[in-house]
C-alpha cells in the first residue's frame, strides 16, 4: 500500500519553529560573496559576519556553530576560468578562514564571484 503526504509546513513538537537540522548531513552553512571590487555578502545561511582580511583572504564566522572543528568545506571562485583556488586555512567550531590563489601566478587574488558551502554537525 502506497501513501501520499502533502504538507505546506513542517513544524516542531511545539508548532513554534521549523524542524532542526541536527544530526542530518544537509548544508549547515553557506555563502555567496563578493571579493574584488566591494567586500560584500550577496546570501548566505547561518553566517553572522564576513571579514575582509586582505587581498584575497577572507573569514566566514557561524550564527550557530558546528559540534566539532572537523568539518568538511568545499568552496569556488571566480567568475571567468582564471585557475583560481579556494584554500582554506584557520577553522574552528564558530569561524573558519580561507584565501582565494591564482593558480598560475601563485598569487592571493580578489574575486567577483565566490561561495563555500559546510557540512557536519551543529553544535
Amino acid at each position: 500500500m502506497t501513501s501520499v503526504l502533502n504538507v505546506d509546513t513542517i513544524a516542531d513538537k511545539a508548532g513554534t519553529g521549523p524542524v532542526a537540522l541536527t544530526k542530518q548531513h544537509a548544508v549547515k552553512t553557506w555563502i555567496i560573496f563578493n571579493m574584488s571590487s566591494s567586500f560584500t555578502n550577496s546570501d548566505s545561511f547561518n553566517v553572522s559576519s564576513l571579514d575582509d582580511d586582505g587581498a584575497g583572504d577572507f573569514g566566514i564566522n557561524f550564527t550557530n556553530s558546528m559540534s566539532s572543528a572537523n568539518y568538511p568545506a568545499t568552496g569556488a571562485a571566480g567568475e571567468d576560468n582564471a585557475n583560481v583556488l579556494t584554500n582554506f586555512g584557520t577553522v574552528t567550531t564558530s569561524a573558519m578562514d580561507g584565501q582565494t590563489r591564482q593558480t598560475n601566478a601563485n598569487s592571493a587574488i580578489d574575486k567577483f564571484r565566490n561561495s563555500v558551502a559546510i557540512h557536519g554537525d551543529l553544535a
